[in-house]
C-alpha cells in the first residue's frame, strides 16, 4: 500500500479479532511514529507498549470512550515530555504528528487502529498516569488502540471544497 492509499483509506476500527500481532509490527508502528517530523527536531514523544491483558482492561476505564483497548492487541500510549524543551508550546503538534504515523503504519500493515484523546482532559490524564506510574513531566497525549481488525469500513471521502481558501480568506 502507498502512502496515499494509506492516507484515503484508514479509517478508525474499534472492533478487534483476537489475533496477535507480532513484535516487529509493534517495533514498526513506533519506528513510523518516531519519523514524525518535530519542532526543531526536538522529538519529544515518549511511548508506553501495553501489552497486559489486564493493564489494557484497565487502561480502557481511564477514559469513557476506550473500551476498545479491553480488546485491543495492545494499546500505544503516545506522551510528551513537557519540561527541558526548546520548543515547549509544540509538544503537543509534534506528538500528534506520531499519532498520526502510528495510525498509517498499523493501517498500511493490515492492522485496525483507533485514537483516543486524553490530552487535555484531567479527568483521563489522571488516572492514565497514575495506572502506569509517569513521572510528572510526562504527558499523555493519546492511546492508540491497535489490532487485528474484526470490522471492515469503507473510504470516506471528507474533501469538501467550501473550507478552502485561496491566497486569503
Amino acid at each position: 500500500m502507498d502512502a496515499l492509499e494509506a492516507i484515503m483509506t484508514r479509517r478508525s476500527i474499534r472492533r478487534f479479532s483476537d489475533e496477535p500481532v507480532t513484535d516487529e509490527q509493534i517495533e514498526t508502528i513506533v519506528r513510523a511514529a518516531m519519523q514524525a517530523p518535530s519542532a526543531g527536531n526536538q522529538r519529544p514523544w515518549r511511548f508506553v507498549v501495553l501489552r497486559d491483558r489486564t493493564r489494557l482492561v484497565d487502561a480502557s476505564k481511564t477514559s469513557p470512550y476506550a473500551g476498545m483497548l479491553a480488546e485491543a492487541a495492545f494499546g500505544l500510549v503516545v506522551c510528551g515530555e513537557t519540561e527541558g524543551l526548546r520548543h515547549p508550546m509544540m509538544w503537543e503538534q509534534d506528538c500528534s504528528a506520531a499519532v498520526e504515523n502510528a495510525l498509517l503504519a498499523a493501517h498500511a500493515m493490515g492492522l485496525g487502529a483507533v485514537w483516543l484523546g486524553f490530552h487535555p482532559k484531567e479527568e483521563r490524564v489522571g488516572p492514565l498516569k497514575d495506572l502506569l506510574g509517569l513521572p510528572r513531566t510526562i504527558e499523555p497525549l493519546a492511546v492508540l488502540a491497535i489490532g487485528v481488525p474484526a470490522e471492515e469500513k469503507e473510504p470516506a471521502d471528507r474533501y469538501d471544497p467550501s473550507l478552502v481558501h485561496e491566497d486569503a480568506w
